[in-house]
């Protein structure tokens, strides 16, 4: 008897636990557009461009110059001092 209710509520666990596996899968698959979307209303948030159709490899590279260009960008431009050093 109490190897039926351990196996009885292991087999409901497993349903629970794959019930929100499955839903989990299928909002991320939909976050991209939800992303793009609150982008899209904030003017002040911008995404780095990528070239259509190439690689993640790719994609990946260019984001990360991207990234650096404006780093060393932002480092290169004069910062007023405060009054009281």
């Amino acid at each position: 008897m109490r190897a039926i209710f351990g196996l009885l509520s292991l087999l409901l666990v497993l349903v629970i636990v794959g019930t929100l596996a499955k839903k989990q899968l299928s909002s991320l698959s939909s976050a991209p557009v939800a992303v793009q979307n609150a982008v899209a209303a904030d003017p002040a948030v911008a995404l780095p461009k990528t070239t259509p159709g190439a690689t993640p490899q790719q994609q990946s590279a260019q984001i990360q110059q991207q990234i650096k260009q404006s780093l060393e960008k932002s480092l290169q431009q004069a910062h007023p001092m405060p009054e009281d050093q």
